[in-house]
């Protein structure tokens, strides 16, 4: 958390704001807020707003008043003639119209912000982003809303069956020892006690394309994958361009913006030439030998320009379709197109090894993908 004292004075400052405006706050309930916001991220409005209201408001008639001091104090509007609504709750669809913009570390050309500008980086915006306009349309302002709304998406993931077992009274297998035991204490047992395998998440594996003619996607795409590895638990991204980079531990970091900056760092042919075989060649025999890949869903986003040498890339997908469960290729230049058909020489060679391919141009696309990952099996 970039200046704790500067956030914890700001904090504390609007605690006693609400105090000034009636809430009955005493010390306990600033530290209890404060604590809060310790495990969450102030630069997220959501965050923000419903950390305060969980932890300093107690009764319903505060609500309207910790509306208005929150967005006086955070948002500098300060209209009493009429009562604003509380800011809606994140959702899995991420709701695009009237969203907020927050300026938290990170400007329209990707610079950091002066320190007067991110003060808690809070700023309403009044851009309104549509989920069909294309990334490559948008304005930078609208890019930076659409980071922030790509960073709210979260990823129910795939699942399978694991070894272990639970009970369940409509399993498909007696559970031997409990129906023993139940019958030692009890006699005859009214029904049979029964287990079913316990459902694991699947791992899911993306493989980013950072190369220059992914330009227009491949920040957009980073920030989906970092959305992805808060909301999966098992989750490997890499980057590449004419190498593989592994990027999952700067994904770790807890601000979006450091995480990107962190990733950004690691990846040093960033916008650079492509070599998709050689790449995946490289994930095959340093990562995918590793039990990495197994049973895992592959997800490679990319438009299939490539430079180096098909076979290569064949031999490379031929190895992955073995270990994995399925392979996902996202291309940009898909669109909206439904009777799309592969027109470079990359995503030509490795359309035979792939399950699917979805489209990643827009919001609507990145929201489908995900629905559609969840009901994976």
């Amino acid at each position: 958390m970039p200046d704790d004292t500067a956030l914890l004075d700001r904090l504390v400052e609007f605690s006693r704001e609400l105090r000034a405006e009636g809430v009955p706050l005493g010390t306990g309930d600033t530290v209890t807020y404060c604590e809060a916001m310790a495990t969450l991220d102030p630069g997220n409005l959501h965050d923000l707003y419903w950390g305060g209201r969980t932890t300093l408001v107690t009764r319903r008639d505060q609500i309207a008043t910790y509306d208005r001091v929150f967005r006086r104090f955070f948002l500098g509007i300060d209209d009493r003639r009429e009562e604003p609504s509380p800011p809606p709750a994140p959702s899995t669809t991420a709701e695009s119209q009237a969203v907020l913009q927050i300026r938290d570390n990170e400007s329209v050309d990707g610079t950091e912000d002066s320190d007067d500008e991110t003060s808690l980086g809070l700023a309403a915006s009044d851009i309104e982003v549509w989920r069909d306009k294309a990334f490559t349309t948008c304005t930078p302002e609208e890019l930076v809303t659409l980071r922030r709304i790509i960073d709210q998406m979260r990823l129910d993931p795939p699942r399978r069956r694991g070894r272990r077992r639970r009970s369940d009274r409509r399993g498909e297998l007696v559970d031997m020892r409990n129906a023993v035991r139940e019958a030692v204490r009890h006699g005859d047992p009214a029904w049979l006690p029964r287990t079913r395998r316990k459902l694991r998440a699947r791992p899911l594996v993306l493989i980013l394309d950072v190369s220059g003619s992914m330009a227009d996607h491949s920040r957009n795409l980073l920030q989906f994958a970092y959305a992805m590895h808060r909301a999966a638990g098992k989750v490997e991204v890499f980057c590449f361009g004419t190498r593989l980079t592994r990027i999952t531990p700067a994904l770790q970091r807890r601000r979006p913006d450091d995480a990107m900056a962190d990733a950004a760092a690691r990846v040093l042919d960033w916008d650079g030439g492509t070599r998709i075989g050689d790449s995946l060649d490289q994930f095959v025999k340093q990562w995918a030998r590793r039990s990495m890949s197994r049973g895992s869903i592959v997800v490679i986003c990319s438009d299939g320009l490539d430079r180096g040498d098909p076979a290569v890339l064949a031999g490379a997908m031929e190895r992955i379709r073995r270990l994995c469960h399925r392979i996902i290729w996202v291309d940009p230049d898909k669109g909206a197109d439904p009777g799309f058909r592969p027109n470079t020489l990359g995503l030509m060679v490795a359309a035979e090894f792939v399950d699917s391919i979805e489209s990643g141009h827009d919001l609507r696309s990145l929201e489908g993908f995900v629905a559609r990952m969840a009901e994976l099996r």
